[in-house]
């Protein structure tokens, strides 16, 4: 009896946010019922059985009336969206949809030493600053330059903008160390891929922002040096 007063409770809970439950576990299908494009992403209020609901993925060419099909996610709560200047009080950042190749966070994969990214090794070969850290010297020991201020010059191999506040960026310099070569570095400036930057950072290891993405090394508030 408890346990049913439970479920009923938790159903009740969920109509009451206006929000299904869109990071459940399995396939979930649902049909779209607005599209908002902007720069990066493409935000979808979405409908299954229950109350609409907003979710965002990267930049896809789709129109209202379509049935998407999506697996895992992370919802944020609270999400403040720049280019639509408008706050969603819940949206489910996927990955991509089901029979798609699109990724959306694979930039803040919980995996981030490179070797299990989803990011491709660049051919680059970065020429490097005197009295920086080579990628692949700070994956050899990554112990001594915690909370240190660095600095790491690399090509910008991916970029993801506004996410927990935050910019994320993914660097390569063409060194790496047993098979890691990509960093990732948070910031609040604008970067493009392709771009060879020189970011100044604090190195931190172990972090844990939380829904299960946690890095075990990241460059944060990184800055431009020029």
């Amino acid at each position: 009896m408890k346990k049913t007063v439970k479920l009923v409770v938790i159903a009740v809970l969920a109509i009451m946010t206006g929000c299904a439950s869109p990071a459940g576990d399995g396939v979930v299908t649902a049909k779209v019922k607005v599209v908002e494009q902007v720069a990066n992403y493409t935000y979808l209020q979405v409908k299954e059985k229950g109350p609409a609901y907003w979710v965002a993925l990267p930049t896809t060419e789709i129109v209202a009336g379509s049935i998407i099909s999506y697996q895992g996610g992370m919802l944020m709560e609270d999400f403040y969206s720049k280019e639509l200047d408008r706050t969603f009080e819940k949206v489910l950042f996927l990955d991509g949809l089901e029979g798609g190749s699109s990724s959306a966070m694979d930039l803040m994969s919980g995996s981030s030493q490179g070797s299990s990214l989803n990011v491709e090794k660049l051919e680059t070969s970065v020429e490097p600053v005197e009295g920086n850290v080579s990628i692949g010297e700070l994956f050899a020991d990554p112990g001594k330059f915690e909370g240190k201020t660095i600095s790491v010059k690399g090509e910008v191999a991916k970029y993801n903008p506004a996410i927990m506040e935050r910019n994320w960026i993914h660097i390569q310099d063409g060194t790496e160390f047993e098979g890691k070569f990509d960093l990732t570095v948070t910031s609040s400036e604008s970067f493009e891929v392709g771009q060879v930057v020189n970011l100044q950072g604090v190195l931190a290891l172990n972090r844990d922002f939380g829904y299960g993405y946690s890095y075990e090394v990241i460059l944060e508030n990184a800055t431009a040096v020029r």
